[in-house]
């Protein structure tokens, strides 16, 4: 069996890596997350590539293609830390995907496919979403609660800008009355919206490694570089450890959302609950290796560190994902009998 990507997929994401780190050079990134902006032109070149439709059906207008090949792009944009609404109108297309009627979908993906009429995704607890990615600039909002999903078009929603630690990426909280409700399974759209922040946070993971290794070979302590010291070796080396097992749980599911999707739900919540865990854990041992200048904001590795940081929480934590996957399982059954 071989468990390599497609010709097509190592296409994806050769283009995505190599497009990306000109866009998104370390400069660029700290001009936009110093006045928390995106690249708008960016966002453009990506929409004419049809990289925001690329999982949504070609008769909405996007390139019909999988959730491997989704998960591959969101690994690369985790890496590049890109400054785009990429994530949250993602996630609004896979929920709507998912459980919206035929109308619906008429109404609202070719939009989000094009990327010209973006949209965002937030769970709502006692009448609020409270921490809806892009919240502020989506279009159409795709909220789930205790007692469903509804589509709802963002001028009908009252949206409050937030802000978190992250300054790469705008939040909102949005309070809506109503809305229009999706018919289908709303939860499968939640599960890859999950995955999606899973594989962005794999990219994260990578890159903070990268850094901290490339600092422990040029980084002199006593003539020799720190990186042969087992205190930073070993570090270095649990980090490889855990960005490997976030990429493979990560993986995992979006092989599952192509061919067995009865397994998805389970190996969605094993990969968030897995990289949101590794993803703070990793830029974290990396600020370690990296000693008194990882810890100045004129180093870049806070800014993937408090990327990490949300990204954990964001569309469930470690914590409630290990539950979903212990009632998954039946451990949860077991351990309530207990």
């Amino acid at each position: 069996m071989n468990f390599d990507f497609t010709d097509d997929q190592q296409a994806i994401k050769r283009t995505a890596k190599d497009l990306l780190a000109e866009r998104f050079k370390a400069d660029r990134v700290r001009e936009l997350a110093e006045n928390r902006k995106y690249d708008d032109q960016v966002w453009s070149e990506l929409s004419e590539l049809g990289w925001p439709g690329i999982f949504i059906d070609e008769a909405y207008g996007g390139q019909g293609l999988g959730a491997v090949e989704l998960i591959i792009l969101m690994e690369e944009l985790g890496y590049a830390l890109a400054s785009l609404p990429y994530l949250s109108n993602a996630a609004a297309g896979l929920v709507l995907s998912q459980a919206g009627s035929d109308e619906q979908k008429e109404r609202w993906l070719p939009g989000i496919a094009s990327g010209e009429a973006p949209g965002s995704f937030g769970y709502v607890t006692d009448g609020e979403a409270k921490l809806v990615p892009d919240g502020d600039s989506a279009q159409v909002l795709v909220l789930l609660g205790a007692d469903g999903a509804a589509v709802v078009d963002a001028a009908d929603a009252v949206v409050e800008p937030v802000e978190t630690m992250d300054a790469t990426r705008r939040y909102a909280r949005a309070r809506v009355a109503g809305g229009d409700p999706l018919p289908g399974d709303a939860a499968a759209g939640a599960q890859l919206a999950a995955l999606t922040v899973a594989a962005e946070l794999t990219g994260v993971a990578q890159r903070a490694m990268e850094m901290a290794v490339a600092y422990a070979r040029e980084r002199k302590q006593f003539d020799r570089p720190i990186g042969a010291y087992q205190a930073v070796s070993h570090r270095c080396a649990q980090m490889l450890l855990e960005v490997e097992g976030a990429r493979s749980a990560s993986y995992y599911a979006a092989w599952a959302a192509d061919a067995e999707p009865e397994t998805l739900p389970l190996a969605s919540s094993m990969a968030k609950a897995y990289a949101s865990d590794a993803g703070w854990r990793v830029c974290s041992s990396a600020l370690q290796v990296h000693g008194g200048i990882g810890f100045t904001w004129e180093h870049d590795l806070h800014f993937f560190l408090k990327r990490a940081k949300v990204d954990a929480l964001l569309y469930g934590s470690a914590r409630e994902h290990r539950d979903a996957v212990a009632a998954l399982s039946g451990r949860g059954a077991a351990v309530s009998a207990a």
